[in-house]
């Protein structure tokens, strides 16, 4: 049976970056999972989530709330535990989160060309939006990482 926690460090950071790192790949050092997962916990804001069938981490999802919307990332499931609904249940874990946060409208980015996630989003409800997504990195604020 898998159950949806808030993210320990101590417990859950070393299989969290396993797992990002198959899932995602990281291809950019502005991403990598260590300095992910840093970041988030300095925002100290319970908005992180891992799904574990029992001791191992086979899923996470992090929310973000900064009181106007919400907005899910790193939505991840272990290739071996995919299409058997948790994907949806760390969606919905993460959404209850953010509505009791008073959370009006939830938020996500997906790249353009995978199908298999867009799909996966409309079926919890989400739909494509006529926006433009922009975005600038923030060098002094991305460690320099020996890759």
């Amino acid at each position: 049976m898998d159950v949806i926690a808030d993210y320990s460090n101590e417990h859950h950071r070393i299989p969290v970056m396993a797992l990002w790192e198959t899932v995602f790949g990281y291809e950019t050092a502005h991403n990598t999972p260590s300095l992910a997962i840093d970041k988030k916990l300095a925002v100290k804001d319970g908005l992180f989530f891992v799904a574990l069938s029992g001791n191992d981490v086979v899923g996470t999802v992090l929310a973000g709330y900064d009181g106007h919307r919400g907005w899910l990332y790193s939505v991840a499931v272990h290739p071996v535990h995919r299409r058997k609904g948790l994907g949806a249940q760390l969606v919905n874990h993460a959404e209850r989160a953010l509505t009791l946060r008073g959370c009006m409208k939830i938020n996500l980015q997906i790249i353009s060309t995978n199908e298999s996630v867009k799909t996966f989003y409309e079926s919890l409800g989400y739909s494509t939006e006529p926006r433009i997504s922009m975005g600038k990195k923030v060098d002094s604020n991305i460690a320099t990482l020996g890759r």
